[in-house]
C-alpha cells in the first residue's frame, strides 16, 4: 500500500505533487508547448485572450455596480470574478502569454532552445491580442457597457484611462507583481489532481493581484481596446445619461495603449519568467542528474 495514497500496488496518486514533482511538470509542460505547431498554437491563443477578456468583462460588471461597498472589498470580489479568465485558460485548455512565461525552466533545463521560446511567446501574445480585442468588439457590440444605466461603460472607461496613464517604470513594476501571482497560480494549479483543486489554487492569487491593483498584460488588450470602441462609436445617449464627455478620456488612444503594453509586458515576463520560473528551476532542478 502507497501510504500517501492509500492505494494498494496501482500508483495511482490522488494527493497533489510535491513541489519539486511540480517543477518537472512544469518544465515538461513549457517544453511541450514551446513545440506545438503555429496553427494550434495561435487557435489556442486567441482563445486564451477571448477567455481573459471574459474575466475582464465580468470584473469590469462587479465594479460597476459596487459603488457602496468599502473599496477593498470591491476590488476583491471583482479580482474573484475576474480568475473565471484564468480558469478557464487551465481548465479549458488554451495558451495564455503571462503563464507561458514558466517556459524560461524547460529554456534553462535545455530543453528547448532561445528560437523556440521566442516564436511560441510571439505566436502566444499575438493571438492573445486577436482574441481580448476580438471579445472587446464583441461586448461593446452586444451594448453590455449600457447596463446600469451606462455605469459598467463609465468604469470601463475609467480602468482604460488609469492604465493608460501609468507612469512606464510604476507599469513595468505592476506588471512583475502581477504576474509573479498569475504564475504561483498556474504554478499551483500543476500540481492540483481535480478540476476543483486547480479552480481553488487559481482563484485567490488571481483575486489578491486584481485587488491591489497589478497590471496584466492579455487583460490591458481588452480594457483598453474597450474604451476606445466607446470613444469611437458609443452613442450620444451613452455620454448624455453618464454626463461623460469624450474629452474626459483623451490619453486613451493607441499612443497610451502602447505605452501601458510595453512596460507591463516587460515587467510581466521578469515577474513569471524569473522571479518564479528561474527561482523554482535553481531550487529544484539545476542540480538534477542527466
Amino acid at each position: 500500500m502507497d501510504s500517501r495514497n492509500g492505494n494498494v500496488e496501482t500508483g495511482l496518486r490522488i494527493d497533489a505533487l510535491l513541489p519539486a514533482e511540480t517543477a518537472e511538470k512544469a518544465e515538461e509542460v513549457g517544453a511541450r508547448k514551446a513545440r506545438l505547431d503555429a496553427v494550434t498554437l495561435l487557435v489556442l491563443s486567441v482563445l486564451a485572450g477571448a477567455f481573459i477578456a471574459l474575466g475582464a468583462m465580468f470584473s469590469t460588471t462587479i465594479l460597476s455596480g459596487a459603488t457602496a461597498a468599502p473599496w477593498g472589498i470591491a476590488r476583491f470580489v471583482a479580482g474573484l470574478g475576474f480568475s473565471v479568465g484564468l480558469i478557464l485558460v487551465v481548465v479549458g485548455g488554451a495558451e495564455l502569454f503571462t503563464g507561458n512565461t514558466l517556459m524560461v525552466m524547460a529554456l534553462a533545463s535545455r530543453k528547448i532552445g532561445w528560437p523556440e521560446m521566442l516564436r511560441a511567446w510571439a505566436i502566444v501574445y499575438l493571438g492573445n491580442l486577436v482574441g481580448a480585442v476580438g471579445t472587446a468588439a464583441l461586448v461593446f457590440l452586444a451594448g453590455q457597457y449600457l447596463y446600469n444605466g451606462g455605469e459598467v461603460g463609465r468604469v470601463a472607461l475609467g480602468i482604460a484611462q488609469a492604465k493608460a496613464e501609468l507612469p512606464f517604470v510604476r507599469a513595468f513594476f505592476l506588471g512583475i507583481l502581477c504576474n509573479v501571482l498569475v504564475c504561483l497560480a498556474v504554478w499551483l494549479s500543476f500540481a492540483a489532481r481535480s478540476v476543483t483543486d486547480k479552480i481553488l489554487a487559481i482563484m485567490l492569487p488571481i483575486a489578491a493581484f486584481v485587488a491591489a491593483g497589478f497590471e496584466h498584460s492579455v487583460a490591458n488588450m481588452y480594457f483598453i481596446p474597450l474604451a476606445q470602441m466607446l470613444l469611437a462609436w458609443a452613442p450620444e445617449s451613452f455620454w448624455a445619461v453618464t454626463g461623460l464627455t469624450r474629452a474626459d478620456y483623451a490619453s486613451i488612444g493607441f499612443a497610451g495603449l502602447v505605452a501601458n503594453l510595453l512596460p507591463v509586458t516587460i515587467g510581466n515576463i521578469v515577474g513569471g519568467g524569473v522571479l518564479v520560473g528561474l527561482v523554482y528551476w535553481f531550487v529544484y532542478l539545476r542540480r538534477r542528474e542527466t
